[in-house]
């Protein structure tokens, strides 16, 4: 029970860690494009792809056009507000590891208290008869 347990530890904080490993790359890649000027010309460029069809069966196809045109909007914002984007990755790469801490503490609280349980609750011997 108790491999089982740190098992499941173990998936989870493999997920967890690689989420924010990948969230800090794409940051840092769009705050370098950015910084470039090209974020602008790529959200103008993916903003008015389509929408699917099995995807408007489910969502108002409007909404998903006004969601692609506050994206366009976000990100030419951006690019005019945030003059050094370096000064801003060095504070946001930590914050993001910061929450990361916070998420592999949340996932080890329980399992250290799943294993105690494990421990002290263990099923007693089957007796053999004869």
């Amino acid at each position: 029970m108790r491999a089982l347990i740190w098992s499941v530890f173990a998936v989870l904080a493999a997920g967890w860690t690689g989420l924010v490993a990948l969230s800090v790359k794409v940051t840092g890649w769009l705050l370098g494009l950015g910084a470039s000027g090209q974020a602008g010309e790529m959200a103008t460029a993916a903003g008015p792809w389509p929408v699917p069809a099995w995807l408007a069966l489910w969502v108002d196809p409007a909404w998903v056009q006004s969601l692609q045109a506050a994206w366009i909007d976000l990100v030419q914002w951006l690019g005019q507000v945030l003059p050094s984007t370096t000064s801003l990755m060095d504070w946001i790469a930590p914050l993001m590891w910061a929450g990361w801490a916070l998420g592999m503490l949340c996932l080890l609280l329980p399992a250290v208290g799943f294993h105690w349980l494990a421990s002290r609750y263990r099923t007693p011997a089957l007796q053999h008869s004869g």
